[in-house]
């Protein structure tokens, strides 16, 4: 691209979500910013926002330029932090990724590394797909299962997590406990909605307990845990999070075969930039209390 200016300005514009807004952060004139939307999308052929009266909403091809603009940014401002002899600075956005699952463990130390550098923007963003860390769309991206292989991504083992099968304190008063794999026909069950789900825990009810006794099946394992403490049935829960709530009862020993692992992903271009280093140091060190 010949001129970054109007990059930048298409970035800004997708951040805010108008003109105005991408102006004051600019320091320009709105005309400014118009002109250089204008150019910008036809020197590359495409609509780059769709124009409404509430402001600009990024097409595909815009929310792709913005996030190779925001990757770009990162490390050009990376960049002259060295050159100021600012290696400490902490400042911007902060994009992180993972299950919806891990929020109340995630939150209170996102929250709190924002205290420690009070100019840094979080966004946490959570979901099953897989933000792609080569386009800029988050810093660090913590996953789950096996090792991910995406090229030119640092992967670390960070924690694993263990999986108890758990059912509520009124489950247990009128249905009983199984006393093993042999009484589950005689038992309700929580599970996944995708039979093909790939979750080791979730394989193994599904071999493990009638289809029919699976009565209760859900999209996601937030919604399962809600299930699980509300009476429906009998469940996989995460053992950190069960522990949040006495009225669960383990209905079985854990196995250990059970256990998932997770993983911290960072892209090698922003590996190594200061915001990144100083989260992942933060996260390591408070995430040696989330696990019993």
């Amino acid at each position: 691209m010949d001129n970054w200016d109007e990059v930048r300005t298409a970035y800004q514009v997708a951040r805010m979500g108008t003109v105005s807004g991408a102006a004051e952060v600019l320091g320009v004139h709105h005309a400014t910013v118009i002109r250089h939307i204008d150019a910008i999308e036809a020197r590359l052929g495409t609509k780059l926002f769709q124009r409404h009266a509430r402001g600009y909403t990024p097409t595909e091809a815009g929310e792709d330029l913005m996030r190779v603009a925001q990757a770009t940014e990162d490390q050009f401002n990376q960049l002259v932090g060295r050159m100021k002899g600012r290696g400490d600075d902490v400042s911007g956005e902060l994009v992180v990724t993972s299950l919806a699952s891990l929020a109340p463990l995630l939150v209170p130390t996102l929250s709190d590394f924002q205290k420690a550098h009070p100019d840094l923007i979080v966004r946490y963003l959570t979901g099953d797909r897989l933000f792609r860390l080569e386009y800029g769309e988050a810093h660090v991206a913590i996953r789950a299962g096996s090792a991910p292989d995406q090229p030119d991504n640092v992967v670390q083992p960070f924690q694993t997590q263990e999986m108890g099968l758990y059912a509520s304190a009124e489950y247990i008063a009128r249905r009983g406990k199984p006393s093993g794999v042999e009484d589950f026909a005689d038992h309700a069950f929580v599970g996944a909605d995708d039979e093909n789900s790939r979750a080791p825990f979730s394989r193994w009810l599904r071999e493990n307990a009638p289809n029919e006794s699976i009565t209760f099946r859900c999209s996601n394992n937030f919604t399962a845990a809600e299930a699980i403490r509300a009476g429906a049935g009998i469940g996989f829960m995460a053992r950190w999070e069960a522990a949040r709530y006495p009225d669960l009862i383990e209905v079985m020993e854990v196995l250990p075969e059970l256990s998932g692992k997770l993983w911290l992903v960072t892209h090698v271009d922003l590996h190594r930039t200061t915001k990144v280093q100083a989260f992942l140091k933060f996260l390591k060190d408070r995430a040696g209390d989330w696990f019993p």
